[in-house]
């Protein structure tokens, strides 16, 4: 690549994960909970707390629930006052999603968040990969005034998106950002970066951490039917970021 700096987005999952992103070099952070279903709404706390310790700018996700991008209207008006409180508490940024039943791009719910994000960034996350369409929803989100698109190319993992990425970007043409993510690391980022002839990538990398307060009895679990050990939890990396940031 040539000598050219990157503008390097780690998606977060709490506070603690902002505060590891910004050791490891990140310029800009995308605040979430619940990564494991793709990343939901953060809560209030993590915001106020990530943003009275660090200085670069917090994107937060604004998706009420996981399992599409469709919403009852119950749904919609959380977005909608989550968006709100989150904009109140210092977001620099709104993420967000909403499609019609056929994964149509729901014009007036997203005209709606735009508009109330004002002046802020506005972010249409990976709710553009599973349209029938891209192009069509991109014109769309351009006709709207979004500033910017999270995409993995229409494919489970950003490497093997890189066709339409570059597509995505001659599409475009500068009138909306293209932010790759979704796979991307070490080993792939210079040909991802050279390829689309993209100026910032988005990444996720964790490193184990434990916990040790639940030893007493193990068979005691609080998830779901995958059982995850409730002895670990994930922290971001911020020693391999910081080897991505020097990558860049």
């Amino acid at each position: 690549m040539e000598n050219k700096k990157y503008l390097l987005e780690v998606c977060c999952g709490s506070a603690e994960d902002v505060l590891e992103a910004v050791r490891g070099g990140a310029d800009r952070v995308e605040l979430n909970s619940c990564l494991f279903h793709g990343g939901l709404t953060p809560s209030l706390g993590e915001l106020i707390v990530a943003k009275q310790e660090v200085s670069i700018p917090i994107m937060t996700m604004v998706r009420p629930r996981q399992g599409g991008f469709c919403y009852t209207k119950t749904e919609y008006r959380t977005a909608l006052a989550d968006a709100e409180k989150l904009l109140e508490n210092g977001s620099d940024g709104l993420v967000f999603g909403f499609l019609n039943a056929d994964g149509s791009l729901d014009v007036e719910r997203t005209r709606e968040l735009a508009r109330l994000a004002g002046g802020k960034t506005k972010v249409f996350h990976r709710a553009i990969d599973v349209a029938e369409d891209w192009r069509t929803m991109l014109g769309q989100l351009i006709e709207i005034g979004i500033d910017r698109v999270l995409t993995s190319g229409q494919a489970p993992d950003v490497f093997y998106g890189i066709d339409v990425i570059r597509e995505m970007m001659d599409f475009a043409k500068g009138a909306i950002q293209i932010l790759p993510g979704a796979g991307v690391n070490l080993k792939n980022i210079d040909k991802i970066i050279e390829y689309t002839g993209c100026d910032q990538i988005h990444i996720a990398r964790f490193r184990q951490h434990t916990d040790p307060s639940t030893a007493n009895n193990r068979d005691i679990f609080y998830g779901g039917a995958l059982y995850p050990p409730e002895d670990r939890y994930d922290v971001i990396d911020g020693d391999y970021i910081s080897e991505i940031r020097k990558h860049l």
